[in-house]
């Protein structure tokens, strides 16, 4: 049996440490995502992930705010983030920085995640969209392409959150 390993047995950087260290070249765009619990999970699996920014766009809400800080545990300090009431601005600011934008959303022609291949010279900004409506057609019309993850359930998609979740994680194995 294994030995369960205590949170100071886990050599995790400190915030002001997290600050400084190299990032993987990765935003997240978070755009209407209403729940503040959604957001406050974004901050955390981004911390977890090591991405550079979190860009929280329309009717998300942004710290300090108690409900972020529930999930977020502390990552909404150490992830740096800025707010845009309108998520083209945002978008079309990181295409001027050259960020490749990708959509995460079922479109004809998405790409599945599974068989996305990763750039790793390039830098990605990853789009989520509202947990009803997704991503509007106007902001998919600014992406260099979508993704879409695999799914064989009888949903038609998966939590925010999660979603943010599992496409961090792949991507984050393919620029190991």
């Amino acid at each position: 049996m294994s030995r369960k390993l205590a949170n100071s047995e886990l050599n995790r950087l400190k915030i002001d440490e997290y600050k400084t260290v190299k990032k993987r070249p990765i935003v997240l765009v978070l755009d209407n995502i209403r729940s503040l619990h959604n957001i406050g999970a974004a901050f955390r699996t981004g911390d977890a992930f090591r991405i550079e920014k979190i860009y929280l766009c329309g009717i998300c809400g942004t710290p300090p705010n108690a409900e972020i800080h529930k999930s977020a545990l502390g990552a909404e300090d150490s992830v740096e983030w800025e707010y845009y009431k309108d998520a083209t601005d945002a978008i079309q600011k990181l295409k001027r920085k050259g960020y490749t934008i990708i959509g995460i959303e079922q479109v004809e022609n998405s790409i599945a995640l599974n068989e996305f291949a990763i750039a790793k010279e390039k830098r990605h900004a990853l789009v989520f969209g509202n947990e009803v409506k997704g991503i509007s057609q106007p902001i998919i019309d600014m992406c260099d392409c979508c993704i879409e993850i695999p799914q064989e359930g009888t949903k038609h998609s998966l939590n925010v959150s999660v979603s943010i979740g599992v496409v961090l994680w792949d991507f984050y194995c393919k620029m190991r």
